[in-house]
């Protein structure tokens, strides 16, 4: 500072005995100073002259009177002047504007241009999230950046309220690197000042980087940082000012949208599309990632939600009280938590599921008009920050709103589900259902009506009187309905014969009385139930069957042959849980069966879903077929195909026992395709449709040998020689099975592993054929580094152990009628 005024001394051509420069006045001094200069010049000699003036008389004007004489200023006051003006025109340009995005880019435009900086920027602080922001133009956009106010230099200065000269910015601790190194921009000198209002309150910092004399770099100085406080200081006011407006003006647009979307929301009685309307009003609403309205559902005590829309809607429900939304719903008290992985409550096991990443969360409750908790509303991750008191307040303005709308909704939607509901009922009924209102006409017919009574559509029977419907061979039915109607009890008719087309029909007919939960007669009901031979012998096989395949024989016409007995080609499947008795005894007799239900339907869901036909169930065994009763072009690939699902599904249900800490259980699975009888076999009080044969034991001898193959899915070569599709497998034996006399190849399916469960297979595999033959050869050596390979690709493979040790064995016996044939002594 001292060099710097000690040069200004020299400009303004000062000499020794010169007063020194007085101290830099304060802004309202220097503004007075130059308004005074801009009027007129001083009608009396100022107290001090400079000496450096020249000493002349005084000068006359044309009339010849005498000029008053004024005193030259030196080079500092001049500066001083001017800046005073400056500061005036800064004030009086502030005012005329009406924008705080104007005022920002005028002051940033103002400061560099004053202070020769490259670059300046001016940020407002945002009590409500505790940051620092500035805006600035990008095309026709104007973007907003915010930085933490304690972070940086510009945080430094706010939280202090001092500013700062900077020489070096990268040698300065609170610099941040990064944001250089983003934009290429280099920083070398930072001036950076608070801005204070008149009470002395700091409401942002304004700052200008690398200022320039010429084309070179130079320092900012302490006069640099004055006059930045000064101009700080004098553009306070048009800053707050401008930037109250514009909170004014946003809060008057935020209730302006606020009343639309209450209006827009309550006015849709669709409860699926205002959960969607109410969610995504939220999120924009309050800037926010995502939201979600749960609500109560009083039957299960869970909280609901639709997410998603159209055929990937899904439904998310959990119990009421777990969670933050749960905590939300059976206190009554909103959370605002803005860092959700620093609060307990917060469980990040969603997150980790759907790779979202929760930062902030706000929860509300929802309440009905009586105070009573009907859900609660949910939303996460405001962008730029977290979720302040005001977002809140909305945010519980906003559901108190939309509360009357969602059980409205409900209500609709509870209407229209048991509309829905009876309407489907009707539909799904195998008996046809005949409705009349008061007057005898009729309403409804569903669909079994419209076939039961050989009619072509509903639409030919709706409209017309009962009486003129049911008439001849079927009048007797009116005769019912008056009945019925007159007395209001219901009638039953079994077994009664009805005439439609010309085909006589056995019926069991039903006539109802309708009435309204105020007593009022609304008409009658007739329930018409088809008994002919047909649908009692379709009845019959669906205790066996999938009913789909029942419907087929129904469709065939020959339902007695397939259940008087036949023969036929099929492929038999088999499979069999391991260490049934350890899991027995450690689930006890209740978890036994509740396990075995549940893995049974697993597995049974694997064999319908390819057209397979479940035989029985013997203990926790199960025994299937594919090509009976109805055989396919492809039984053997189905058969596969369902195999394989069901070693998949397995996997899949194990990770989820194992998640929860629950016991994981394996199985094996043997298949064989061969003819079998199968037909309805029993004695006479009980029967069941099932198949016989030697394939069938096979199959079971498969399953069984899995054990000693350390495989889950063993195939015979007749299942094998039959297959269309690709499949990735390997030979494994040729074998005698316990009760045979031939041998019989055997494969091993590998389509269900991973690379996890089972890596480099196809190496593997390649390795194991090569041993395979080397060991049918009777060559032991080449067999062992073959299984040996297999080994090395694979270390857990057990199978190429086995046959390791059956080379060593064989070896050291030296058969000399040795076949490459194994003779399995166990089942």
């Amino acid at each position: 500072m001292a060099d710097t005024q000690s040069a200004r001394s020299k400009k303004s051509g000062a000499k020794k005995s010169a007063p020194k420069t007085p101290p830099r006045p304060a802004p309202k001094a220097a503004s007075k100073a130059a308004s005074k200069a801009k009027k007129t010049t001083p009608k009396t000699t100022p107290r001090t002259a400079p000496k450096t003036a020249p000493k002349t008389g005084p000068k006359k004007r044309a009339n010849g009177k005498l000029a008053p004489q004024s005193r030259v200023l030196s080079g500092d006051e001049l500066h001083r002047l001017e800046r005073a003006e400056m500061l005036l025109e800064l004030s009086r340009h502030m005012a005329g504007i009406e924008t705080l995005d104007e005022v920002l880019r005028e002051l940033v435009d103002i400061v560099s241009r004053e202070t020769k900086a490259e670059r300046s920027s001016l940020f407002l602080n945002d009590p409500e999230t505790g940051e620092l922001y500035t805006r600035v133009a990008q095309g026709d956009n104007i973007r907003e950046i915010r930085i933490l106010n304690d972070s940086g230099i510009a945080g430094w200065v706010f939280s202090t309220g001092t500013g700062r000269i900077i020489d070096d910015a990268h040698l300065d601790a609170h610099f941040n690197k990064s944001i250089d190194e983003q934009t290429g921009f280099r920083t070398h000198t930072i001036l950076c000042a608070p801005i204070k209002t008149v009470k002395g309150d700091i409401i942002g910092v304004v700052q200008a980087l690398n200022k320039k004399s010429g084309d070179k770099q130079v320092k900012f100085d302490t006069d640099d940082l004055e006059f930045l406080q000064d101009m700080a200081t004098q553009a306070a006011v048009a800053l707050q000012s401008t930037e109250f407006v514009e909170r004014m003006q946003r809060k008057r647009s935020q209730e302006m949208e606020f009343l639309d979307i209450v209006s827009d929301v309550t006015s849709e009685i669709n409860l699926n599309a205002l959960l969607a309307k109410v969610m995504g009003e939220a999120t924009r609403m309050l800037n926010a990632e995502r939201s979600t309205l749960f609500l109560n559902d009083e039957k299960t005590k869970e909280l609901w939600s639709m997410v998603g829309a159209g055929l990937d809607a899904a439904v998310i429900r959990f119990p009421n009280h777990l969670g933050i939304a749960g905590t939300v719903f059976t206190s009554g008290k909103s959370i605002n938590i803005p860092y959700a992985y620093a609060d307990l409550r917060f469980n990040p096991g969603f997150d980790k599921k759907t790779g979202f990443f929760t930062r902030s969360i706000l929860c509300t409750p929802v309440a009905n008009k009586n105070g009573k908790v009907i859900g609660v509303t949910q939303v996460l991750n405001k962008k730029g920050g977290p979720f302040s008191d005001e977002d809140e307040q909305r945010l519980k303005a906003f559901t108190a709103q939309i509360s009357i709308g969602l059980e409205n909704a409900k209500l609709f939607n509870d209407v229209q589900n048991m509309k829905n509901y009876n309407e489907s009922m009707l539909e799904s009924m195998s008996n046809a259902v005949v409705t009349t209102d008061e007057d005898g006409k009729i309403v409804t017919c569903n669909r079994s009506g419209v076939r039961i009574m050989k009619l072509e559509a509903a639409i030919n029977i709706i409209g017309k009187t009962a009486e003129e419907f049911f008439t001849d061979k079927n009048a007797w039915v009116m005769d019912k309905i008056k009945k019925v109607d007159d007395t209001q009890v219901t009638d039953i008719s079994m077994d009664a014969e009805m005439s439609f087309g010309d085909e006589a029909t056995s019926a069991n007919v039903t006539v109802l009385p309708l009435i309204s939960t105020e007593g009022k007669k609304l008409g009658s009901m007739v329930m018409i139930e088809d008994i002919s031979s047909e649908k009692r012998m379709k009845s019959t096989m669906s205790r066996y069957m999938d009913p789909g395949l029942a419907d087929q024989l129904m469709s065939a016409g020959n339902s007695d042959e397939f259940l008087g007995g036949r023969s036929a080609d099929a492929t038999v499947l088999f499979s069999d849980v391991r260490s049934f008795t350890t899991i027995t005894e450690a689930l006890g007799p209740q978890g036994t069966v509740a396990l075995l239900n549940e893995y049974f339907t697993i597995m049974v869901d694997c064999i319908t879903e390819e057209g397979g036909m479940l035989d029985k169930f013997i203990g926790d065994a199960i025994m299937a077929a594919f090509g009976i009763p109805v055989a396919h072009s492809d039984d053997e690939d189905r058969a596969m195909r369902a195999a394989i699902k069901m070693l998949t599904s397995l996997a899949d249900w194990n990770k989820i026992r194992a998640a929860k800490g629950l016991m994981t259980i394996d199985h094996g699975l043997g298949l064989n395709t061969d003819n079998v009888v199968s037909g309805n076999i029993g004695s006479p009080k009980r029967m069941d449709y099932t198949m016989i044969g030697d394939g069938v034991n096979l199959a079971a001898r498969l399953e069984s040998a899995c054990k000693q193959y350390h495989a889950h899915l063993l195939i015979s070569e007749f299942t094998h020689k039959r297959l269309k599709g690709t499949y990735r497998m390997r030979d494994v034996d040729d074998v005698i099975v316990k009760g045979k006399t031939k041998p019989v190849r055997v494969f091993e399916v590998l389509d269900y592993h991973t690379d996890e469960t089972f890596p480099n297979l196809m190496d593997g595999v390649n390795y194991f054929t090569e041993g395979r033959k080397h060991y049918t050869a009777g060559n032991w050596d080449k067999a062992i580094k073959s299984f040996q390979e297999v080994l090395k690709a694979n270390p857990k493979d057990e199978l190429s152990n086995t046959y390791i040790e059956r080379c060593e064995h064989l070896k050291a016996e030296n058969p000399k009628d040795w076949d490459g044939v194994w003779v399995m002594k166990s089942k």
